[in-house]
């Protein structure tokens, strides 16, 4: 087992922990801000977090143990809910034939097809609406409001990653599938969702195939900490210099898996380009509302 310090610092480039400090005022005052608390041990679940990586290669006639999807579900309704409100529901799709019309629909990626589980969580206020309509006197008027929305979405979220982390300790992989985003009207539809409830991503979820090097690959370095860490108040110094690091540091990372993957700065800003970047996903508002999301 590893110890902390070296699984918290794998997570980071070398050179991302030594990128140029913020203000003196954020209180690193030297040039490796990430430090470890002494332990006589790792926890289990923080090393599975910190070991995290997306997998997109599963073995394709690999079955999950039984009840694993009934153990995964339970993690996630372990998660924080917003007023124990449990805004979000997931729909649970196994059928091969079902699978592929999800990936069609959701860029036509292959590990859709070849993952064991495919979990859609969504946002969900069709259950408080009929809470409501069962409750004398309350006529749910608040659903009406973005904040509902913005609970459910995080409520969904929430779930999702006690989902992962948990699918990661059982020994299975797994990656996010933003794409289900793409075809909302269509997902709904494949899936019967009722009015007020919307898909906001999928979890594809499955073994991962070993024997390819990106599923055995290290983990992925991410931005240095003090890009994302802020002290006190929001400091963003020398931020320019430390997107030059992480340009630097993840490209030896792609160049060493052999990716073909552009840097950061250039892969945000083509991802926030146009409204072509969005993949159809621009449409989201109007999608909501005719879903009974009036967003006020």
């Amino acid at each position: 087992m590893a110890d902390l310090n070296t699984l918290v610092r794998a997570r980071y480039s070398t050179a991302s922990l030594k990128t140029p400090n913020r203000s003196a005022a954020n209180g690193t005052n030297g040039s490796d801000p990430v430090k470890t608390p002494d332990l006589p041990a790792v926890p289990a679940a923080l090393e599975t977090i910190l070991k995290h990586k997306s997998v997109r290669h599963f073995l394709p006639d690999a079955t999950l143990p039984a009840n694993t999807l009934e153990v995964l579900v339970a993690a996630g309704q372990s998660a924080p809910t917003s007023s124990n409100l449990q805004a979000w529901s997931v729909v649970a799709i196994q059928d091969p034939d079902r699978k592929a019309k999800l990936s069609e629909l959701s860029g036509n990626q292959a590990f859709i097809r070849d993952a064991s589980l495919i979990l859609v969580f969504a946002a969900d206020l069709h259950r408080a609406q009929v809470a409501s309509s069962v409750v004398p006197d309350h006529k749910g008027e608040a659903l009406a409001y973005t904040e509902m929305f913005l609970v459910a979405a995080l409520d969904a979220a929430f779930a999702a990653q006690n989902v992962f982390v948990a699918a990661e300790s059982l020994g299975l992989g797994g990656c996010y599938v933003g794409a289900a985003r793409n075809h909302p009207r269509e997902v709904a539809a494949l899936l019967n969702l009722p009015p007020r409830v919307v898909g906001l991503f999928a979890l594809a979820i499955g073994v991962p195939d070993r024997t390819q090097p990106a599923v055995v690959a290290p983990v992925k370095p991410r931005l240095p900490v003090n890009e994302v860490l802020h002290r006190e108040n929001w400091d963003d110094t020398n931020q320019k210099a430390s997107f030059e690091v992480y340009d630097k540091e993840l490209a030896a990372f792609n160049n060493a898996q052999r990716l073909n993957q552009p840097v950061w700065t250039k892969r945000a800003a083509a991802r926030v380009a146009t409204v072509g970047s969005l993949h159809g996903r621009h449409e989201l508002k109007e999608i909501l509302q005719e879903r009974s999301f009036e967003l006020l």
